[in-house]
Parts: structure tokens; sequence; C-alpha cells
């Protein structure tokens, strides 16, 4: 399979020991890799330290589901660890420092989840592996007390990258009992089975310290316990397409042909039992003919045309300030300096009636001369407000598709 050989894979090079090739070729989705401090560019600290994780319950008027709590693999109620907020900041979903406070020294684990959404250096850290592996990722916290375990051994739907930050954490590793679960396949479907495999030898038993990666292909078996002080790990969730993705848009895209068939849209026979096999064969046989035959119309530029939008709806374009899009909106010079904004994932479209800009920031028309100048835009390179246009410059401003460029 194609892997990546840039130079400037930096948020996954900060995970990865060794060559990238290697482990996009021979371990990707198929095997873990335990990745040492030693062995990576840096730690982790700047991403979350134990201050930032006071910060967020305390300080920062967190709400479920941005919490759970778990202890001895069962995840708390909400009510445990939440409460209102007193006056103005009533509503009752709010995470109470208190409770947390009670419940960690109990030996409860705290999970910040959704931090790719509302802790700066874990968004743009979280961006750019995205951007790197050419899937989506969410990124979770696990605060776990000494000698606890938030939860037992049961797998994910979807890769993981352990990080650990703080403190020590043992980790048992068993193989798969189901290989490449889909999203609708969790554990629990195989609960018996990955009670059985537990209780196996491991295929690794390691103590991860800090700075320390753990990479889990989806489906691999895992369990983790605090040693002898706090322990925080983030895991990285990739949610990584996969060729049931491509079987389902290309199914859906022959389905939406059949639609233009009359013989497919006709009613079936009055009095006709659907339950019943022998009164829907013939029906049937017709179908999957039509269907076989629109399946092999569809081709691989009709797939990825159905894919664009819920790739663009997986991640986020790059943060932006609304007021301080406004401010340079309001006081352009023709030698300030734009930019395309981060992760937009834009593209020009030709449509019956001209060209659009669509992009995570939404859908904009363009004329004819606009569009030769956000083609140039789009190459990504930090372009004068004269040779884009005062006035076109403004719109793509307040669009927030373009974004002053620092220095």
């Amino acid at each position: 399979m194609p892997g990546p050989t840039s130079g400037h894979l930096v948020g996954l090079q900060r995970l990865v020991a060794g060559d990238l090739d290697t482990f996009t070729s021979q371990l990707w989705g198929r095997y873990p890799l335990l990745s040492r401090a030693e062995d990576l560019t840096r730690g982790f600290e700047d991403l979350l330290g134990p201050d930032a994780v006071d910060e967020l319950v305390s300080q920062r008027g967190l709400r479920t589901p941005f919490m759970r709590v778990a202890k001895d693999g069962t995840t708390l109620g909400d009510r445990a660890f939440t409460a209102p907020g007193g006056t103005g900041a009533g509503v009752a979903d709010q995470v109470s420092d208190g409770k947390l406070v009670a419940l960690v020294a109990d030996g409860a684990t705290m999970v910040l989840q959704g931090l790719h959404r509302i802790w700066p250096p874990i968004i743009e850290f979280a961006q750019q592996l995205s951007a790197d592996l050419g899937h989506p990722v969410q990124v979770n916290a696990y605060v776990t007390p000494p000698a606890s375990r938030g939860f037992d051994d049961h797998y994910d739907v979807h890769d993981v990258f352990v990080l650990q930050v703080e403190g020590q954490k043992r980790w048992s590793i068993h193989p798969p009992v189901h290989e490449s679960p889909l999203r609708d396949q969790p554990w629990t479907d195989h609960r018996a089975a990955v009670q059985q495999a537990a209780g196996t030898e491991s295929t690794i038993d390691a103590v991860l310290r800090p700075g320390d990666v753990l990479y889990l292909p989806r489906g691999t078996l895992h369990a983790a316990t605090a040693l002898g002080q706090i322990s925080t790990h983030l895991t990285v969730g990739v949610h990584t397409w996969t060729r049931f993705t491509l079987a389902t848009q290309l199914v859906a895209e022959a389905v939406s042909r059949l639609g233009s068939d009359a013989e497919v849209r006709a009613s079936l026979r009055l009095g006709v039992s659907v339950g019943d096999a022998a009164a829907i064969g013939d029906d049937v046989e017709l179908v999957r003919d039509r269907l076989l035959k629109a399946l092999a119309d569809v081709s691989a530029a009709d797939v990825a045309a159905g894919l664009v939008g819920p790739v663009r709806d997986a991640q986020r374009a790059a943060p932006v300030g609304p007021l301080a899009q406004l401010r340079a909106a309001r006081d352009l010079h023709d030698q300030d300096l734009l930019r395309l904004r981060a992760h937009l994932d834009a593209s020009i479209a030709e449509t019956a009636d001209g060209s659009e800009l669509r992009s995570r920031a939404g859908t904009l028309r363009l004329e004819d001369s606009e569009a030769d100048v956000v083609h140039r835009l789009l190459a990504g390179d930090a372009t004068p407000v004269e040779q884009i246009g005062h006035d076109l410059a403004t719109r793509l401003l307040a669009a927030a598709v373009l974004v002053p460029s620092q220095p």
C-alpha cells in the first residue's frame, strides 16, 4: 500500500519510532508498536500536563459529554461527578471539581473527552496528525490514580495511539478476537471471547513511562493499570476510512442510479406478500440484475466524489477568531498578506450556475474572474491583498476562507 514518504509528517513523527514507510507498509492496521521516549523526537507535556487537567475540570465550566468517570471497569453515572454551577450557571451537567477530588482519591479514573475540540495545543496537534494520516482523529485523556484500573480488557473500534504523559502504566495486550471491527461491532458483541482471550498469555506486557507511545490497531485487546503514582495518558483515536467505507458508498451510488429505472420503480403486484421468498423471487432477480449492472457502471471517481462531503464533515478547519477576522477585513491594506485557512479542504466546483468554492467553511459563489484568483490561493502561498483584489479579499475573510498570514 502507498505510504508516507515526506519528511514533513510532523504529527506522525512524534508518535512512531523508526522508519515511517516501514510503519505504514508492515504495521499500520495490523500489529501493535511500542515506541520508547528515547527513540522519539520529544515528550507530550506541551499537549496536556497536570496543571492543564486541573484547569479544565475546575475553571473551564466543562460539561458532559466532555468528561466521563470510571472505576473498576464500570462507567459512573453523570450525577456522581456533576453539579450546577451556581447563579447564572445552573445547568446540572457541569463537572464538579469537589466531587472529582473524592472520586479520584477513591480510585476512579477521569476521562477527558473531545480534547481535540476544547484544548488549543491538542487541537493543533490533532489537526496536523489527521492531515498526516489521511484519517480523522479524536483525542481523550485518561487520568488514573495509583494501582487503579479504569476499564477491563476490551478492544476499540478505531486505531489508537497511547501517549504516556505523566506517571507509569502497565499495559497488557492480546491479539484480536474479531479482526478490524467496524464502528457497529463493539467488543461487547464478543464479550465471552474477549474474557477468554484476556486470560491467556499477553503478546505485549509493558510499562509505559512519560514520552512512550503505544500503537494499537482497532480490535487489539488491551487493559492498563496505573502503578505507583497518578498516571495521565492521551489516547488518540484514529477513525479509519476502510474498504467497507468504499463499499458503502459504491452501493449507495448504484442504488441511487436505480431510481432512474422505471422497472425498478414499479409497484409489486396487488396482494403480494413481501415476506414470502417465492412471491418476490422474480422481482428480486430483476433488481439484482439491474443492481449489478449499476455497480459495474460506478467508477472510482464517482465513489471519491460521494465521499468528499463525509471527509469534510469528519474534521474541522483550523480555528479562526471572529473578531480578528472582522478587524482584518476592516483594516485591509494592499500589502497585507493573506493565506488559506489551514485544514480547510477547499476546492472549486463548476456548476450550471458558475463556479463555487466548497470547503469546511461552507460554499461560496465565485465570479469567473474570481475563480482564477482563488485557484492560485488554493496552492497555499501567502498572497498580498493587491493581487487578490480588495473586494474578494474582504469576502474571503468574512467567509473564514482566508486568514492573515503571520510573520
